[in-house]
């Protein structure tokens, strides 16, 4: 009753995804069976774990076929987005797997009549299934509390080309 080489290596564990002290695994896949589910196995051959968060966002093809683990991603994990859905703009990158994003808004002053401009800046996670660069355009999902500070996911990134940057009236047509 010999099985085939790929049927151990496609189930095996993979060390390019170990590089932290402990056992990285997706809580929603159970790497003891001996034939998994149809819905946990990808394009690839692995077994591995993704869902459809509604809302009107797809699952990006990096969450199905990519090798990462991540607790707090919304697309293979039991992290549920709810709530608010925001847009704001990439301020910083330097937390792992955290990015800083940039809301500016307008605060109308009473006594003046005049229009104030205001920003918030607030922590989100970032899943490694999106690498947004500085000044690109997020949207975020409110969840719940994955640390101290951060209530927001990553939802979608809507990177910006250079005509968007210049302004569309100057682009070259």
């Amino acid at each position: 009753m010999s099985q085939p080489q790929e049927y151990f290596r496609a189930r095996g564990v993979d060390l390019t995804i170990q590089h932290q002290k402990a056992y990285q695994h997706q809580s929603a896949v159970n790497e003891n069976l001996h034939t998994p589910s149809k819905k946990h196995v990808n394009n690839s051959g692995h077994i591995r774990y993704s869902k459809k968060i509604g809302l009107g966002f797809k699952t990006p093809k990096t969450a199905i076929n990519g090798k990462y683990i991540d607790r707090k991603c919304p697309f293979t994990s039991n992290v549920v987005i709810r709530g608010r859905i925001l847009r704001g703009i990439v301020h910083a990158k330097k937390m792992q797997r955290t990015i800083v994003i940039r809301r500016n808004y307008l605060h109308f002053i009473k006594k003046y009549q005049r229009y104030q401009k205001r920003h918030k800046s607030f922590a989100v996670h970032c899943s490694p299934c999106f690498d947004p660069k500085i000044g690109d355009e997020v949207v975020v999902g409110h969840c719940r509390p994955l640390s101290k500070t951060i209530r927001y996911n990553v939802l979608e990134v809507v990177s910006k080309t250079n005509a968007d940057k210049v302004g569309k009236k100057f682009a070259k047509i």
